[in-house]
């Protein structure tokens, strides 16, 4: 159980990092003049609705791992790592083969008058694109039931809805000087990389067990 909440707080810390989920924030909260609390909300609005779409996805594919695992029993302990090994196989040949291709969240301010627009957009825009990777530990989490499905969606909402908040808070106080464009350029390979690296380490603690 310690592992798959390590796992959790170690990719919920690196979603929360990923630029394209607090930059725009900061962007859009300079160009309005927003006031620090508006930004706050604004942040904590968009993310909830981020993550819990994640969330949502993932306990749908808890509940189909369960099922498999109690199907397939014998190959339970196997399972959950070869699935969180492929897909970081998979993001790190996404972020290899398409290096000078990066994705940006451009708002349209002009389009978007009014802060309730402003952030409505971005909630839907968020609440529609929820994060594959966090989603497939949800494979791993399955191993131990709706507790471990439980305990790995607590972990990240609370981890990355405070993070993401924290690295906003910093960013329009000035005081974020993390630099973001590594991350923005490579996520998927630090990501896939992780998936690799809890996979194999999920493989071994059961086989030891």
């Amino acid at each position: 159980m310690w592992q798959l909440i390590i796992g959790s707080f170690t990719l919920s810390i690196l979603h929360a990092l990923i630029p394209n989920h607090w930059i725009p924030l900061i962007a859009i909260s300079k160009a309005e003049r927003w006031k620090i609390g508006e930004t706050m909300l604004a942040t904590f609005i968009t993310a909830f609705f981020h993550l819990l779409s994640t969330i949502l996805i993932g306990i749908l594919v808890g509940l189909v791992g369960i099922r498999i695992f109690e199907k397939y029993e014998h190959f339970s302990h196997i399972i959950a790592p070869i699935v969180l090994i492929t897909l970081g196989i998979i993001y790190l040949i996404i972020d290899i083969t398409k290096k000078n291709k990066h994705n940006h969240h451009d708002i349209d301010l002009a389009a978007k008058k009014s802060k309730t627009a402003i952030i409505t957009s971005l909630a839907i825009g968020m609440f529609f694109s929820p994060c594959i990777e966090l989603e497939a530990y949800y494979f791993q989490a399955a191993n131990f039931g709706m507790p471990g499905i439980f305990i790995v969606s607590v972990i990240y909402m609370a981890v990355t809805l405070t993070c993401i908040m924290g690295l906003v808070y910093l960013g329009v106080l000035g005081l974020n000087k993390f630099n973001s464009h590594f991350l923005e350029h490579h996520s998927k390979s630090i990501t896939g990389g992780v998936l690799v690296i809890l996979g194999i380490m999920s493989f071994f603690m059961k086989h030891h067990h």
